[in-house]
């Protein structure tokens, strides 16, 4: 293994490996590598962006929990849950950008959970811009109770910022190097 695949939690190691095999990258070790990089600097830019945003990790989320969440899942996307409103969320999917097999982002404003929300477990929906995402490798939530309006403008706010650094670490640590 390499430098950076090694830094990579254990579970997420063959989701890497997956990944390098479908990004249009070549399927090497160096590949893997970029890919691996990519991953942690995206781990330390969601931690950083939930702790700014005044968000706390958790364990889990009920499917039926009114307020909503970001996560993270083992590829590097991003799934933005927002509260439930009369009874359904408004859920942005995007992906890592790199993978040619889903799409790079996807929004349903009334999406519906199939399950909780579990680490190591896809997010799975009834209804949704997505059947189901990778498995979850972090949930966070907001700490300070809000209303439905405010935590959907937070989520959409973090999202954003969140989607667009991890947009400039695959041009400059994974795409530029596929051209080199």
């Amino acid at each position: 293994m390499g430098v950076y695949l090694d830094q990579v939690p254990e579970e997420i190691r063959d989701h890497i490996e997956q990944i390098t095999a479908t990004s249009g990258l070549p399927n090497t070790e160096e590949s893997t590598e970029r890919i691996a990089e990519a991953w942690l600097e995206k781990k330390s830019i969601f931690e950083e962006k939930v702790d700014e945003a005044n968000m706390e990790e958790v364990d889990d989320m009920a499917a039926d929990e009114a307020r909503g969440a970001l996560v993270m899942t083992y590829s590097g996307s991003l799934l933005s849950i927002g509260p439930i409103v009369d009874g359904r969320r408004r859920v942005e999917y995007a992906s890592i950008g790199l993978r040619q097999d889903v799409p790079d982002t996807a929004t349903h404003e009334h999406s519906e959970l199939a399950d909780d929300v579990l680490p190591d477990d896809p997010v799975a929906f009834n209804v949704g811009p997505i059947q189901k995402s990778s498995p979850v490798f972090k949930i966070a939530v907001y700490r300070d109770e809000m209303t439905s309006e405010a935590e959907q403008k937070a989520l959409n706010e973090v999202t954003q910022a969140i989607t667009e650094e991890f947009v400039e670490v695959n041009k400059t640590m994974v795409m530029t190097r596929k051209n080199d």
